[in-house]
């Protein structure tokens, strides 16, 4: 993996709360056969060569995720994947909700599988912090997970806990564009709580904790924030259903 300047942007493919994504145009797409994508992170969030670190961990032990070419703090040069995320299939009636909370659950099972890359301790996994449907690209191999700006180590109920806060959030009505969305992000939300292939491993102290770091989070507005309210109630409705 290269690090040091990523060279010139071409056409914008994607905005998020916090980085553009655009086609790769620099010296090291220079006679490669193969497509990268460069995103760049807005004013001084995240940091994209500690990220690429552990892309590049997780890929080294079978997780799926898109090979990394460059970084720098701004900026990461990555393989360009082809496929809807999970929430386009969803759009274009590819994928239901169910299935696609079990490959949620799965997708969390199997990181969670992964050795930390600086802990020593066996109870202390790489979380992603950060994984819902729209993190997830189906390509023609499978699906791969992306933006892992957020990912830490740490207990794997914490994962748990962040990836079932966000999806609840949408159950509940809670997150900005995404409120004609709310009856799928339930019937997500009870697949990954109750997957008999890959198991929750959600923690009391992983739920608290992960309502906790969401509401702490600059790009989540007021009203959303309140809603975490209301997803934490959901959650522990299923899981007592569930149990």
């Amino acid at each position: 993996m290269g690090t040091g300047s990523t060279g010139s942007t071409g056409r914008l493919l994607g905005s998020g709360r916090t980085a553009d994504v655009y086609e790769y145009e620099g010296e090291l797409a220079s006679g490669d056969d193969e497509a990268w994508v460069l995103r760049r992170y807005r004013g001084e969030y995240g940091d994209a060569a500690a990220e690429a670190e552990v892309m590049e961990h997780v890929r080294g032990h079978g997780y799926p995720v898109p090979r990394v070419r460059a970084a720098t703090r701004s900026d990461l040069v990555m393989e360009r994947l082809s496929g809807p995320t999970m929430l386009e299939a969803f759009a274009a009636g590819r994928l239901g909700p169910r299935e696609a909370g079990s490959l949620l659950a799965r997708l969390l099972r199997d990181l969670h599988a992964v050795p930390a890359r600086v802990g020593q301790d066996p109870e202390v996994r790489v979380l992603h912090l950060d994984l819902h449907p729209e993190n997830v690209i189906l390509t023609s191999d499978g699906p791969k997970v992306i933006d892992w700006n957020t990912a830490e180590e740490g207990p794997p109920g914490l994962d748990w806990g962040m990836s079932a806060v966000i999806v609840a959030q949408v159950a509940v009505g809670g997150l900005t564009g995404f409120e004609s969305r709310a009856a799928m992000a339930r019937s997500v939300l009870t697949a990954l709580l109750t997957d008999e292939q890959a198991p929750s491993a959600m923690t009391e102290e992983g739920l608290v904790q992960a309502r906790r770091r969401r509401a702490a989070n600059p790009t989540m507005s007021p009203a959303e924030v309140e809603a975490l309210g209301a997803a934490e109630e959901l959650i522990r409705t299923l899981l007592v259903q569930g149990a």
